[in-house]
């Protein structure tokens, strides 16, 4: 057969077409709508919800921190002089807020989207990522959020697909096969529970109130803000998830499911992996915000990073954000009802079929594909700071000492404890006998900070860096397939294909400068 889905018709796809994006300030967000504007200048409009309080501050919002930044450096070269005016007329800012219903967005424009059949794909991928993130704050964005997406997708009369962007961290700290499959209903990841969405939804306003009712709840805004911090990792691991972020994505899926099963509107879920800076077009190495992997590399690019928990022969599961973009777009054109109507009312002899599971939902991963482990940023990693050290007040370059990285949690917090734990305490009491003398309270308190900070990170990251599972990609695969063309090769503008990658290059050319730069500045 074939190519059945080629770089052509998904641009073409996007022809006159109206996509609202939520999340278009995150990393994600930006990179997708850069690339849909890019390749398709004659998109009809992208509508971009986002907090504000009114459309003026919204459109500063959109100008400062999508268009400003330097990921649209060459689209702005393309369109020179005629940027503003370009972006003026396909992209528009809704003030409002993803956790209210319709997007907290005003009701006539409301009324513009749904009555005049204009939105025809949505695009999910609005999300909290802070791993101890505080559980209402979580559930509103998470969970919430999509509730009130299903609700108003369902009254787009002319909407053809609506993708949901999850992570494929949902499946928790699984072992061996992580199946590209849904939620089912009430699932967990822990034997004999339970999940009621609706309940835990309801959940922190009912605590929050019981402990006021009781006079136990302290007022002040910090206590209230580390109790439902608390209360998100509690639930996550009573249910069987290692972080608040995880858990209530998994929920998001949940709802996605319950709302849209058996209805009209095609719907999709994409599950990257970690996603790292951008591998080819259009600014390669380009990253806001440190990604999982990223706090090791700042850590030890600032020295205070003596260890971390991470067997380095596991695989770390890394996607560039290029290609879970390119992903996202052809998964949104596989499944769009329009393109399968037209592709219908062809002869038989020319219907394009494209090979799509029922399931709807994409692992875009690379574990099982092209795995890469934790020794290749390791390796990069070192090759990369003895080349490039980083320069100190003086203007000499700083000596990069090398991480310790310990396998498994008790060897991790034993070496802790002999090594920086008891050590710190004596230097403590050492500190109180001299009064504070001889810089003894400096000292402990940067030993005390990065003592903290490694400790934070393990307990945050360590589930990531000791994960051993790998995620089928069964779905992705057949979508990369039905991308391939028997004269030219595999997709070049939407090549989302792992295998192209070659991880040590692409870490030690690529990823890490772009860290050094856009992270670290």
């Amino acid at each position: 057969m074939a190519g059945t889905l080629d770089d052509a018709k998904i641009t073409e796809y996007f022809r006159n077409k109206i996509v609202l994006i939520t999340g278009a300030t995150g990393f994600l967000g930006k990179i997708l709508v850069e690339k849909i504007l890019r390749v398709q200048p004659d998109v009809k409009r992208i509508y971009l919800p986002l907090r504000a309080a009114d459309s003026a501050a919204a459109k500063q919002r959109v100008e400062s921190e999508v268009f400003g930044k330097e990921l649209f450096g060459l689209l702005r070269e393309f369109h020179g002089a005629g940027f503003d005016a370009f972006v003026k007329e396909k992209v528009v800012a809704l003030a409002g807020d993803v956790t209210c219903e319709g997007f907290g967005v005003c009701a006539e424009t409301l009324q513009e989207l749904r009555l005049n059949d204009e939105l025809n794909v949505i695009i999910n991928g609005a999300a909290t990522t802070n791993f101890y993130e505080r559980y209402d704050v979580a559930l509103d964005v998470n969970v919430l959020a999509v509730k009130h997406m299903c609700d108003f997708a369902r009254t787009c009369h002319n909407l053809e697909v609506l993708v949901h962007v999850s992570t494929a961290y949902v499946a928790g700290e699984k072992q061996g096969l992580v199946l590209e499959r849904p939620f089912r209903d009430g699932e967990t990841l822990r034997d004999g529970t339970h999940l009621d969405v609706d309940a835990e939804l309801r959940l922190p306003r009912d605590i929050e109130n019981q402990m006021e009712a009781d006079n136990c709840m302290d007022p002040s805004p910090k206590a209230r803000r580390m109790a439902m911090k608390d209360l998100g990792l509690t639930r996550a691991r009573q249910f069987g998830w290692p972080n608040t972020y995880v858990f209530t994505k998994s929920m998001g899926e949940m709802m996605l499911g319950q709302m849209m099963r058996g209805g009209n509107v095609p719907f999709v879920i994409v599950r990257p992996s970690i996603i790292t800076s951008i591998h080819n077009d259009p600014l390669p190495g380009w990253i806001e915000g440190p990604r999982t992997i990223d706090a090791i590399l700042i850590g030890y690019a600032k020295q205070n990073l003596p260890c971390f928990l991470a067997d380095l022969n596991l695989t770390m599961d890394v996607m560039p954000g290029d290609m879970v973009v390119n992903a996202i777009m052809a998964a949104t054109v596989a499944h769009a009802s329009s393109l399968r109507l037209l592709e219908s009312e062809k002869p038989q002899q020319q219907l394009l079929s494209f090979p799509v599971a029922p399931s709807r939902l994409y692992h875009v991963t690379s574990s099982l594909r092209h795995p890469a482990p934790y020794a290749v940023l390791y390796k990069t990693g070192i090759q990369y700071f003895e080349k490039h050290p980083r320069v100190g007040p003086n203007g000499c370059p700083v000596r990069t000492r090398k991480v310790r990285f310990l396998g498994s949690i008790r060897a991790f917090h034993l070496f802790m404890l002999l090594k920086y734990r008891l050590p710190l305490e004596f230097l403590r009491l050492l500190s109180l006998l001299c009064c504070g003398h001889f810089g003894l309270a400096a000292l402990y308190h940067d030993l005390s900070r990065n003592y903290r900070f490694v400790m934070q990170l393990v307990d945050m990251y360590g589930p990531f860096s000791l994960f051993k599972g790998f995620f089928e990609d069964v779905n992705l695969n057949r979508l990369r397939l039905s991308m391939t063309d028997d004269h030219n090769g595999a997709s070049r503008l939407f090549n989302f294909d792992p295998k192209t990658v070659e991880w040590e290059d692409y870490f030690y050319r690529v990823h890490i400068p772009g860290v050094m730069k856009y992270i670290l500045k």
